[in-house]
């Protein structure tokens, strides 16, 4: 069960396989195993052209990391079992439900009408407390919600803003990507928190 510990010995190879089938997390210290070094180097150069793709503007973000996705499995890099065991089914619904929602948001206007109520609350001459509050208050909803769906609602906030400041949007869509990056104020803010909640012997407060 969760929590469980289990004392283990064996060959490191039979060790890190079982560590690798059932989920478990190794708290002995080891060094880093690598099974296969031509998958090592054929891994880092398909993930640097995924990288270099995007980063250069020859393909988007999507399209450059689905192809690399794609290529480790073509590959064999990556079993194609292993891909579909990672792939987190509820986070995908969340996302899927939540992209409409931030697009409804831009076109009845209430992201406009929130970025309106920022700048009447804080004042259209101190743009830098305008970043700080979009932080602030993406921070808050990233410890309740899911980091990627509190991004989602922000960031029409964070470019209407920008557009009513008549600034640069990157500031601010740079606060959200950071803001929602930072749930660790409450336990529930993302699923690692959670996963040590009860095995570390923590409390709600504590965190």
């Amino acid at each position: 069960m969760a929590g469980d510990v289990l004392l283990l010995q064996g060959p490191l190879e039979a060790l890190s396989g079982f560590s690798d089938e059932f989920g478990c997390v190794p708290l002995a210290k080891r060094a880093i195993h690598i099974r296969d070094k031509r998958k090592l180097a054929i891994a880092t150069i398909v993930m640097t052209m995924a990288i270099g793709g995007a980063a250069l503007g020859l393909l988007s973000a999507a399209i450059s990391f689905a192809a690399g996705a794609l290529l480790f499995t073509v590959l064999r890099i990556v079993p194609a079992r292993n891909i579909y065991d990672a792939i987190d089914g509820p986070v995908i619904l969340l996302l899927a439900s939540l992209i409409p929602v931030a697009g409804a948001m831009t076109t009845t206007g209430a992201a406009d009408r929130g970025s309106q109520w920022l700048l009447s609350s804080i004042g259209q001459e101190s743009p830098l407390m305008v970043l700080a509050l979009i932080l602030i208050v993406t921070m808050t909803l990233s410890d309740f919600m899911n980091n990627a769906a509190t991004a989602a609602v922000m960031s029409p906030i964070a470019l209407s803003t920008a557009a009513n400041l008549e600034t640069s949007a990157d500031p601010f869509l740079m606060a959200v990507a950071i803001g929602a990056s930072c749930a660790f104020l409450t336990p529930i803010g993302h699923q690692n928190n959670l996963l040590i909640l009860g095995p570390g012997g923590f409390r709600f407060g504590d965190y």
